[in-house]
């Protein structure tokens, strides 16, 4: 069965103590306590805050469900910077202390599960092809997993994430058997599965028996775009996505589309770049010569666009931050930020073309009803929370609208077929 729960992460606009009481009042079984530097910091709450929080949860009638170490906690323009697979060990050992701290709050509040996920491929792995990722990662799970104490019952999740080292609900599986730790699961998000796997409700029925918590959201289908760096054997799908080609000696950008090809640059192409803009054009079956814009005119400034943007751009891997701000204003422009839309869709980086913008549940087209029956139908049991970080602003309506949609879902595949 899958009992309903909020995750703080959407209430960051309230203190946490009335984050419980709204979460309870609206009729959710449980509350995922996410950490967060204003609201549940885990390097400045004491002993004392935690036992209200623990009181105010037994006040209110509602169960911590998980505990979920905040991606975005340390530098927020950076999301999951440092992360377990960062090559710089000092940056492991501050992701490493994060999650080993969920686990001492989630050991004095009663809860039983706490949640993570991989990071990012970034341009310093890319530099140094001899470290291996996945070999940093298990043995950063190792060292998280030697917090627990063997007399309680603490499970550590992996969660999957569009662009993430560990993407999909396969690889996370994977992940878990090369842990090989009894306290080591699977954190299943819906609209992540949504995002990466084309049959969505397959790949969910596949992977519920590893899975003990689920994230729930909504998600419609985007614009799909990647950026990469211009490399002599870069290939192209445009059936599948545009591509952004990045240009290290010049920092220019390209944009392999069909219907609009364009060059971003400071300066005109000399004619060697000519020549390989029209080579890649060419490789991807574009016909149209590229229009030329300026770079420097370009709008960069703040719009409505911004949370959308800054969604897409940290999920690209491989690149580094810098690259990825420089493209900004290009995104920016293709979305019409002050300027007619090339692009009516919410950009995307992920393997469906299924934008990673988590979306109240009920607006976008993810079908939840059939994703709760595969897992409920292949043995999953446990909190499935809402998680919208995307509203906290409007963070009552996503409270009650999210409820109100679910609810009767969660109702009808409360049992195993």
């Amino acid at each position: 069965m899958i009992q309903l729960a909020y995750s703080t992460f959407g209430l960051t606009r309230l203190p946490l103590l009335d984050a419980i009481d709204a979460v309870a009042r609206t009729g959710y079984d449980g509350i995922e306590l996410a950490f967060h530097r204003e609201q549940l910091n885990p390097f400045g709450i004491t002993s004392a805050g935690l036992d209200a929080v623990r009181k105010r949860l037994d006040t209110a009638g509602i169960a911590a469900a998980c505990v979920a170490t905040a991606s975005h906690f340390f530098t927020p323009s950076q999301p999951h910077e440092p992360s377990l697979l960062t090559l710089d060990l000092a940056g492991r050992k501050r992701r490493i202390d994060l999650i080993k701290r969920g686990i001492r709050v989630a050991r004095h509040l009663g809860v039983n599960l706490v949640t993570f996920g991989s990071g990012f491929i970034r341009a310093e792995h890319v530099r140094d092809p001899a470290a291996d990722p996945r070999e940093l990662l298990v043995d950063s799970i190792h060292e998280c997993l030697r917090e627990l104490h063997d007399d309680e019952d603490i499970t550590l999740l992996i969660e999957p994430e569009p662009g993430m080292f560990i993407e999909t609900l396969d690889q996370g599986v994977a992940l878990i058997e090369a842990v090989g730790s009894k306290r080591f699961a699977l954190h299943i998000d819906i609209c992540h599965a949504y995002c990466s796997e084309p049959n969505y409700t397959g790949a969910l029925a596949k992977a519920a028996p590893y899975a003990r918590y689920l994230h729930i959201s909504d998600a419609r289908e985007g614009y799909n775009l990647k950026i990469v760096e211009d490399a002599e054997n870069l290939a192209f799908d445009p059936n599948a996505a545009g591509t952004l080609v990045y240009f290290p000696a010049t920092a220019d950008y390209l944009l392999v589309d069909r219907q609009h090809p364009l060059y971003f640059c400071d300066h005109q192409p000399d004619p060697v770049q000519r020549r390989r803009i029209d080579t890649l054009l060419a490789r991807a079956g574009v016909r149209p010569r590229p229009t030329l814009l300026d770079y420097s005119g370009l709008y960069a400034g703040p719009s409505p666009l911004d949370d959308e943007i800054f969604t897409y751009l940290i999920s690209m891997p491989g690149l580094s931050f810098d690259v990825l701000e420089r493209a900004r204003p290009i995104v920016a422009y293709l979305r019409g930020a002050r300027n007619p839309a090339l692009v009516d869709k919410m950009v995307a980086n992920t393997r469906t073309g299924v934008v990673h913008f988590h979306e109240i549940p009920g607006k976008g087209t993810l079908d939840l009803g059939a994703s709760f029956k595969a897992l409920v139908d292949h043995g999953f049991n446990g909190y499935g929370a809402v998680e919208l970080y995307h509203h906290v602003d409007a963070w009552e309506d996503a409270l009650t609208d999210s409820y109100r949609h679910l609810a009767p879902l969660t109702t009808r595949f409360a049992q195993p077929a």
